[in-house]
């Protein structure tokens, strides 16, 4: 059986969530800004959940229609077949977003959604009261230039929630977009790779497990293994195919330190926790003061912005003394992400390539050194 999935990410993800489904071998229908649809079959569901390294979650997408008025998303919504999911019995609490539609109300397009599925049910099932009481399908709709989508969610957490970080530093990156960084700086298993500023160590954990092939999301669980309509078997399939496809044999060695002793302590528990510490060697080090050691190697890292943790003037001086002692790193890439726009005359030299990312709601610069 085809069915349409809708995988979501952060901005400026697009293009490698998209590579990433096409090596999962499913064919993608359409990509805009923050999701990437495609059709997969009933294995696609514990898969993709598993396996998606730059999703945010995972969507069965149930129609899409033309809704400019109420009455449209009332009528769109209802003509949709809810039933081949959803219980008698079964919740289906409804959240959403409007962008750019004549409908802009999220509460009111909540509850139009929420009436239309109820009622359809309820004349599906012949009662007039449905109790939520047992499986929860999340509904979410998204309404973009007056044309609606309508999903169920399939991940339950954000599949940025590996597992691996209950606690992190102040000012943490999420691990969807720490793992787009480690792969967009181009790690090789010859080469060290270091984050200097770690805080939960987010950016090296992220990296060990690209490297090492390891699925992001091997260690949790996920809403849709409780919907009946999926064997059990496909998420048990799928688990064995990802601790197959695990490289356990790989050389490539991450640094990952920190000038604040409490966040390397909190980086080796997450570390422990992510399966990692093979790949990965953390310690307290001042960024400004590392060195070579002679090798070849790739720093990416996170330094603070100026907005939770030091102050503007601070990491100012940060990003000016960064630039002189990055530069003596004989021949180092170096990859660091910000808010600040003029962090390229701050740091003393204009970046190779700059990209636009998100980190949350936060836009940053990804600013690129290719060579020292």
């Amino acid at each position: 059986m085809t069915i349409q999935y809708t995988a979501t990410c952060l901005f400026g993800l697009e293009s490698l969530l998209g590579s990433e489904i096409d090596r999962l071998g499913y064919k993608r229908i359409n990509t805009m800004d923050g999701r990437v649809t495609f059709e997969g079959d009933e294995a696609t569901i514990a898969r993709c959940n598993i396996n998606l390294r730059y999703a945010e979650r995972l969507f069965i997408k149930m129609g899409e229609f033309g809704a400019s008025t109420f009455d449209e998303l009332f009528e769109g919504t209802k003509a949709i077949e809810w039933e081949k999911y959803i219980g008698q019995n079964d919740a289906f609490p409804v959240k959403g977003h409007a962008i750019k539609s004549k409908l802009y109300s999220i509460p009111d397009c909540q509850s139009i959604v929420k009436k239309a599925v109820s009622e359809r049910l309820g004349k599906k099932y012949g009662i007039t009261w449905l109790p939520e009481t047992e499986i929860k399908y999340q509904i979410e709709f998204f309404i973009f230039k007056d044309s609606a989508s309508l999903m169920i969610d399939t991940s339950g957490a954000p599949l940025h929630k590996r597992g691996y970080r209950p606690q992190s530093t102040e000012a943490p990156l999420r691990e969807t977009l720490s793992a787009a960084l480690a792969t967009l700086a181009r790690p090789r298993e010859d080469v060290l790779f270091w984050d200097p500023f770690c805080g939960s160590g987010t950016i090296a954990i992220e990296a060990a497990l690209l490297m090492t092939n390891t699925a992001p999301g091997i260690n949790r669980s996920f809403s849709g293994e409780s919907y009946p309509q999926f064997d059990a078997e496909i998420w048990n399939d799928a688990r064995d195919e990802a601790i197959a496809n695990i490289k356990e044999d790989s050389s490539f060695e991450v640094y990952a330190s920190d000038i604040d002793p409490s966040a390397v302590e909190l980086t080796k528990a997450n570390i422990k926790r992510a399966g990692v510490s093979s790949n990965i060697k953390a310690f307290v080090k001042d960024a400004l003061t590392i060195e070579t050691g002679g090798r070849r190697g790739t720093i990416v890292c996170n330094p603070p912005y100026g907005e939770r943790l030091f102050s503007i003037e601070e990491t100012e001086n940060l990003y000016r003394n960064m630039g002189k002692h990055f530069k003596t790193l004989d021949k180092w890439q170096i990859y660091i992400i910000t808010n600040n726009e003029n962090f390229s005359s701050l740091y003393g030299r204009r970046a190779d390539k700059i990209r636009k990312l998100y980190n949350g709601m936060i836009p940053c610069y990804f600013y690129q050194y290719f060579k020292n």
